[in-house]
């Protein structure tokens, strides 16, 4: 009887086994069934949404940031420090022992160019589909002056029979002065204001929601 009674326990147990294992497997097969299409439903539902509730692109009418563009007013973009020696010398030559006068003077003074941002109109700034057009005004130097806490006369020769002449150091300060303007344009300082310009404004521009930025050149 104990023996009976055992064989149908286990008869059961095998059974409900048997049941729990085939719907585990009809489950499973049915998830992998269906997990491509729940995967694709997801997708489209992603572009249906991005459809009906686009990110939207905000883009400033380009003649309204005029003002913000002038009120930068001059952008100085690059800033060149030179030094030069000067000679100012005067009664040279046989009698410059008694006569003569002659100094070297050390020159300090550093060079600023930029873009007067002032002189940008309406009509410098347009927009070709989601391009920025600019038409930037030609760099210029804004700044070329002596540093005069760093200039000094380093010698000067006067003859016996004769008083040092007030104005020659003014003249040799006046010579340099040009000669640190000419040296800064000759090394390219317009050319590199240009650069450095362009890149600040693309960053300034870009803030405002311009992400593409072309800069056309000035008409000849």
């Amino acid at each position: 009887m104990q023996k009976k009674t055992f064989l149908i326990i286990a008869l059961f147990v095998f059974i409900i086994a048997a049941i729990w294992f085939t719907v585990d497997t009809v489950t499973h097969s049915i998830n992998t069934t269906l997990d491509p299409l729940q995967h694709a439903n997801s997708q489209l539902g992603t572009q249906v949404s991005d459809l009906l509730h686009p990110t939207p692109t905000i883009l400033a009418d380009p003649v309204t940031i005029i003002n913000q563009v002038q009120a930068l007013s001059r952008l100085e973009t690059i800033r060149y420090t030179i030094e030069k020696v000067i000679t100012a010398e005067t009664n040279q030559g046989i009698l410059a022992p008694l006569f003569g006068d002659r100094l070297i003077f050390v020159a300090h003074g550093y060079v600023i160019a930029g873009i007067d941002m002032s002189k940008i109109q309406p009509g410098d700034l347009w927009l070709d589909g989601t391009v920025l057009n600019v038409r930037l005004p030609a760099s210029e130097i804004l700044v070329s002056t002596l540093d005069n806490d760093k200039s000094y006369v380093y010698d000067r020769q006067t003859g016996l029979l004769t008083k040092a002449q007030p104005t020659l150091e003014t003249q040799a300060r006046q010579v340099a002065d040009q000669e640190i303007r000419s040296s800064a344009l000759a090394d390219g300082i317009l050319e590199q204001a240009d650069v450095n310009a362009q890149n600040t404004l693309r960053w300034f521009f870009e803030s405002l929601g311009y992400k593409q930025v072309k800069y056309v050149p000035l008409e000849p």
